[in-house]
């Protein structure tokens, strides 16, 4: 078995040069998440020139991808920003796919953030100029005789969703999926040999990175090596991770953790790169103009982007990822999602209480959330698109919705009947499983 050796990516600290450079700490993080109300991020328009990285600087994976900086003019016209209205610049990135120049700025001591903001928006040199945003990882505290991992009985969400029976028809066979969040543990001898790239937009901590849990229990669901003799099997462990650290844990022993609007863009212009085929955003916050023109980047290149469903999707409430094209996901009995029945989607549940997943340092442990649940939606879509690539995010929306079943009384995706349904033939078990298919293969024609 080829042993994957982690290379994880800086932050840039600077756009001063041609060539990316590196935070060598955790600062950055630690100065925004003490007092982000005095940051703010503004971009000017970029063509950018081509440069070559440094040899080794990007994880396999990104190899032959070519890497951009900010032209001379974008540069001046930052500096020339900062110059006019007192700014400090505290980090700067191009953007290639929005064709911007980015940059993270502090505002003066005893400016109002939004009074910045106003002047900014009025300002015609500036192309966006938001607040710098804060997002929460979204987190709480069948048959299994065709495998060898010895914690598959233990895996309630793998039999409510009938994974076992889809595995025959798919693995999820070579289809790269994303992950942001914090880091994981890329050693777990139950994920190493899934991973095909990881990078750190957080700060330089290889060893923290290892031990985070989020990440790893959003990995573990969707990809944990099958008949390895063991723990668990992932929804989907054919699939190749790309695990993008933007969020920080809050403490050590905990699950919650915290990113923003730069990590997050930074992370989404990795996966890009990377050719990501689904972007799993288990995360909660606030609607960011920057991060939404990326998601709508994304899915006009055929992303698939999986994320948690907002609490509340009341009008001015909505969040981040409660946008067309985006398939939102909640916690099987969560009825607290139940307002996004309402455009611009609906949201899918899955199993999400009491998932057993991985740890960092080897470990299994129970995870609950709407961050597992979008985790095992994650796995089912990519068992869809390793038989149908070029899969739509609404062809694919509306196979899991109406191939979902009800489990005890509640409404679950269902592996299996999704699967089976795309194939255009096959069964599940047990028949009731091939009935509901059978229903839904008269109504879905994809072509």
């Amino acid at each position: 078995m080829m042993r994957w050796a982690p290379v994880f990516l800086a932050l840039a600290a600077s756009a001063c040069s041609n060539a990316p450079v590196r935070i060598e700490s955790r600062a950055l993080a630690d100065q925004i998440s003490r007092s982000p109300d005095h940051f703010i991020i503004a971009a000017v328009d970029n063509e950018p020139s081509a440069f070559a990285a440094r040899a080794g600087s990007t994880p396999r994976g990104y190899d032959g991808i070519a890497a951009y900086g900010p032209s001379a003019a974008a540069r001046q016209m930052m500096r020339a920003l900062e110059n006019d209205y007192g700014l400090r610049e505290v980090s700067a990135w191009p953007i290639d796919p929005l064709h911007m120049h980015c940059a993270v700025l502090e505002v003066p001591q005893g400016t109002d953030r939004y009074t910045m903001l106003t002047a900014l928006a009025h300002d015609r040199r500036i192309r966006l100029a938001q607040p710098l945003q804060s997002f929460t990882t979204r987190t709480e505290g069948t048959r299994t005789e065709g495998y060898n991992d010895p914690y598959v009985g233990l895996q309630r969400g793998f039999q409510q969703m009938d994974v076992a029976d889809a595995h025959p028809w798919s693995q999820g066979e070579g289809i790269k999926v994303a992950i942001i969040d914090t880091g994981a543990d890329t050693e777990h001898p139950d994920l190493r040999s899934n991973i095909a790239a990881a990078a750190n937009f957080v700060d330089s901590d290889d060893r923290q990175f290892r031990l985070d849990r989020h990440g790893t229990e959003v990995a573990g669901v969707i990809a944990a090596i099958a008949n390895n003799r063991e723990g668990i099997v992932g929804i989907a462990p054919g699939v190749r991770l790309l695990l993008f650290k933007a969020c920080w844990q809050a403490r050590f022993d905990a699950d919650a953790a915290r990113c923003n609007s730069f990590t997050l863009a930074r992370a989404l212009v990795a996966a890009f790169d990377a050719h990501a085929q689904i972007i799993n955003l288990s995360l909660a916050g606030p609607a960011d103009p920057l991060l939404t023109d990326l998601i709508r980047e994304g899915l006009r290149r055929g992303v698939l982007f999986v994320g948690a469903a907002p609490a509340d999707a009341s009008a001015g409430n909505a969040g981040l990822l409660h946008q067309a094209g985006v398939i939102e996901v909640a916690s099987t009995g969560d009825q607290s999602a139940a307002g996004n029945q309402s455009a611009p989607g609906t949201v899918l549940y899955a199993p999400g209480r009491e998932i057993l997943t991985l740890m960092p340092g080897g470990r299994y442990d129970f995870a609950s959330g709407d961050s597992i649940a979008t985790a095992q939606v994650t796995g089912v879509l990519a068992l869809l698109l390793a038989k149908k690539g070029g899969l739509s995010a609404a062809d694919a929306y509306r196979v899991l919705h109406d191939t979902s079943a009800h489990p005890g009384g509640g409404i679950s995706v269902d592996a299996c009947a999704a699967v089976v349904s795309l194939v255009g033939h096959g069964f599940c078990n047990p028949i009731t499983d091939a009935k509901v298919a059978d229903e839904h293969r008269q109504r879905i024609a994809l072509h």
